[in-house]
């Protein structure tokens, strides 16, 4: 079902480790704000700090972590040679960062000069990533739900920047657009398209592999990428016209698919080979949970008319999507991918004379739970805010401090890795790699 590993073709270290060192420190920049712009932040979707938050996480946090990912999944895992990883890095990582905080900025001060600078910047940086990442994963010759996957997201990346793009352009210029479908439409490409069909598509390979759990059903496996493009693709109609009443019914149905996802992972981690507990696993479940919570809640919504029409539901669903789901699985990702990065770049530089170190002595562990407990503290105190506003600032202080253990977390697994270089450096064991 998986490609082979192809470590020999990975990316020189700093490549993901400049995009996952970032990622955090976006996450603290949004639990400021939330915490500066108090109890009316989270009233609706589209108020200034509403907005600002969403994308300092979505185009900052989830962004940089996804993009630096993708560039070392897809020539290990996928089999694709990423031309010049390391110039491409050096370009499109700061290009996110300034374009994410340029947009955050013009949220929360409705300057057009900001919306169209961002705008600007992310067409660059995107594209750029799109169309060398893209072509990567057109030219390898592996097969598998995986790489179908990977290259479903990439596409998801291309539609959400260019509807967000439009988006930015027309606030910044004033030019007139039907602004609410077409937040409607880049919103369910960025959270469905992009975000959750990378996450499918690198669980399929890590989640037997990390987790020791056996592999997603092969029908299943390749059926959920294309029912999730053909529903976004239906959901995209409502940029037509009106929104049709059978449009409902296509929302009902991916967020099935979401939530059938989010069981079946369940229950292969229920059925893993080794009962040995760490924080990705924990974070993981966490995502899922959140996820099966999106789709009840959706349920309840529906029913409930009144409760439905509040316009903090949205709000509600946005926190579990956001920090739920994808804030909780790219933190569990990162704390696996990082300490086996290090030990696969130090195993090179040991060569046959001396073992690298244990992939445990990278990141303490009692740190990564230690975090692991204080995101799910926030994420229970942001969902609490929803219904009890004053909860808001409290609730951004928490988050800002989980995602600034997190960064100094992943700092902590980059000093690891320099240290342990350098004693195996002078200790002669080089063979020159």
């Amino acid at each position: 079902m998986h490609p082979n590993l192809s470590f020999e073709q990975a990316p020189p270290i700093s490549v993901p480790y400049r995009f996952f060192v970032t990622a955090p420190w976006f996450g603290v920049a949004a639990g400021l704000v939330l915490a500066w712009l108090g109890s009316d932040a989270l009233v609706s979707r589209w108020t200034p700090g509403a907005l600002a938050v969403t994308h300092l996480l979505v185009t900052g946090f989830m962004l940089q972590a996804m993009c630096g990912a993708l560039l070392q999944f897809v020539p290990v895992a996928a089999g694709g040679n990423v031309w010049r990883p390391a110039t491409l890095a050096m370009v499109v990582h700061p290009l996110l960062a300034v374009a994410a905080l340029l947009l955050a900025t013009a949220f929360l001060t409705a300057k057009g000069f900001f919306f169209m600078a961002a705008a600007h910047i992310f067409a660059v940086a995107i594209g750029s990533y799109v169309v060398v990442v893209g072509f990567a994963l057109r030219r390898t010759p592996a097969q598998g739900p995986t790489l179908m996957a990977l290259r479903l997201a990439v596409v998801g990346l291309a539609v959400t920047a260019t509807l967000g793009i439009t988006l930015a352009t027309s606030l910044g210029s004033g030019r007139s657009l039907p602004l609410i479908e077409i937040t409607q439409v880049h919103a369910a490409w960025g959270l469905g398209g992009w975000a959750l069909m990378l996450v499918i598509g690198v669980s399929y390979f890590v989640v037997p592999m990390f987790q020791l759990t056996p592999p997603y059903p092969a029908r299943f496996a390749w059926a959920l990428p294309p029912a999730m493009i053909l529903v976004l693709t239906l959901w995209s109609w409502q940029l037509g016209g009106t929104v049709a009443a059978w449009q409902k019914a296509v929302l009902f149905v991916g967020i099935l698919l979401a939530a059938a996802y989010a069981a079946v992972t369940l229950i292969l981690q229920s059925r893993r080979r080794r009962k040995v507990t760490d924080p990705t696993l924990f974070f993981f479940r966490g995502a899922m949970a959140s996820l099966l919570l999106i789709a009840a809640s959706n349920l309840w919504f529906a029913f409930d008319a009144d409760a439905g029409a509040d316009p903090r539901a949205t709000v509600w669903i946005g926190l579990l999507a956001i920090p739920g789901v994808f804030v909780s699985v790219i933190s569990g990702m990162l704390y696996k991918i990082m300490p086996f990065l290090n030990w696969l770049h130090l195993q090179r530089l040991c060569g046959l004379g001396l073992p690298p170190p244990n992939m445990r002595n990278m990141i303490s562990e009692q740190a990564m739970f230690g975090q692991m407990r204080l995101h799910f503290a926030a994420l229970a105190a942001l969902l609490l805010a929803v219904p009890l506003p004053l909860l808001t600032r409290p609730a951004g202080l928490l988050f800002a401090a989980s995602c600034a253990w997190l960064g100094y977390n992943l700092a902590g697994g980059v000093r690891a890795y320099r240290r342990f270089r350098d004693q195996i450096l002078a200790s002669g064991a080089s063979q020159g790699s």
